[in-house]
């Protein structure tokens, strides 16, 4: 990858990171619109932010040609309309129905959310793909020539960085995210097993994100500009972060990069998905076990 682009990027991400912890972006004006439409608005010029103005500096001084590429420009448009889509969905609460008790209409609606919104992003990602077809595996979803060693060793080394984390209070407040069906306790006899329902259906979240993220927007963008996709993708993936931790979101756009670089070596997303998973539910279980201690 360029190394000016490289710095350009991690300092165009610090300033962005900056100016949200600063004003609440995200947590103080994005989520606080009512209107789905505006929501959606609000988020694409997030994500349109992050992702075109580094792809911008890209094109212009390294790769002029792709100006003259009509379904580049489509693709670098619709990108963010894709996950700020993602983002602003509601889910199918409204479907739901049937319940006499609210509490397990509210179960039901959180655990259909996030598997419907991997439905609302995969419909145009398998459209650009079946168009194109520009690899024989879905964005990179294959397991060939895949070793699971390296991204065993990545996981292990993750665990002192959550073990550290699952000490801090901005880091447990958000954590876990099992504690919004806490409620199941008290409407059923079998609690871990709705919880374990809980915990794969936010595993799911991780699969979409990885296969948009390091599949689509990595494999996408290499055909126009080489490995230097990645970079803009990083600044991307750091700006889904904004409503988190801040150690966690600094920290998602060297992640992002890196699993990228993987993604775009190994030709496989695979391998992404089961770190992105693990750290994920690893970061569950460190939370739930530091809130246990912290009362």
């Amino acid at each position: 990858m360029d190394k000016w682009l490289l710095i350009f990027c991690a300092c165009f991400a610090g300033i962005f990171i900056t100016i949200n912890y600063r004003f609440g972006i995200e947590t103080k004006w994005l989520y606080s619109i009512n209107n789905r439409f505006e929501k959606f608005l609000g988020f694409y010029c997030l994500y349109a932010i992050a992702f075109i103005i580094p792809f911008l500096l890209l094109v212009i001084i390294k790769h002029k040609p792709v100006i003259s590429t009509p379904f580049f420009w489509f693709l670098l448009l619709l990108a963010p309309a894709i996950f700020a889509l993602k983002v602003s969905f509601s889910g199918l609460t409204q479907l739901i129905a049937g319940y006499d008790n609210d509490s397990w209409r509210k179960y039901y609606s959180i655990i259909i959310n996030l598997p419907s919104r991997l439905v609302l992003v995969i419909i145009p990602l398998f459209l650009f793909w079946w168009y194109n077809k520009p690899y024989a595996s879905f964005w990179g979803l294959t397991t060939k020539n895949f070793n699971w060693h390296p991204y065993a060793l990545m996981l292990l080394i993750m665990i002192p960085l959550l073990t550290f984390a699952s000490t801090q209070n901005d880091f447990l407040h958000m954590y876990p995210k099992l504690k919004q069906v806490a409620f199941i306790d008290d409407i059923s006899k079998h609690p871990g097993w709705y919880k374990l329902v809980y915990e794969f259906s936010y595993g799911i979240d991780f699969v979409t994100i990885e296969l948009f993220f390091r599949g689509f927007l990595v494999f996408a963008f290499v055909r126009y500009v080489g490995a230097d996709a990645i970079l803009p993708m990083a600044v991307f993936y750091c700006s889904i972060h904004f409503g988190k931790p801040l150690f966690e979101c600094i920290s998602s756009f060297f992640g992002g990069m890196l699993l990228g670089i993987i993604a775009y070596r190994t030709q496989s997303i695979v391998g992404g998905i089961m770190v992105h998973l693990g750290i994920a539910w690893m970061m569950e279980i460190g939370s739930y076990i530091g809130n246990l201690y912290k009362k």
